[in-house]
């Protein structure tokens, strides 16, 4: 599924135009790279949680000329599944 194909599904669902659901969507994502910005962690029940993981700097090695470069420290968003989720898709154990 895409971002356009989520927003017409709502505009379907919600009766409302095409217009109103793209801003729905943006306003949720929108508001998910804030938070994440902030190294907030969010949650949504049944569904899942994001949070921002740390990697600390490390040495790295250009893999076409072999030379040793530094890479520096970074977050990364991760998501985990909820439970609800997971057994929607696989059934309970």
């Amino acid at each position: 599924m895409t971002k356009a194909d989520l927003i017409n599904l709502i505009a379907e669902k919600a009766n409302i135009t095409r217009v109103k659901a793209e801003t729905v969507v943006n306003t949720i994502f929108d508001s998910m790279v804030e938070a994440l910005m902030r190294n907030d962690r969010i949650e949504i029940r049944g569904f899942g949680s994001f949070v921002n993981r740390d990697y600390g700097a490390y040495k790295g090695r250009n893999p076409r000329t072999g030379e040793v470069i530094e890479v520096s420290e970074k977050k990364l968003p991760f998501f985990k599944v909820g439970k609800e989720l997971k057994e929607d898709i696989n059934g309970p154990d």
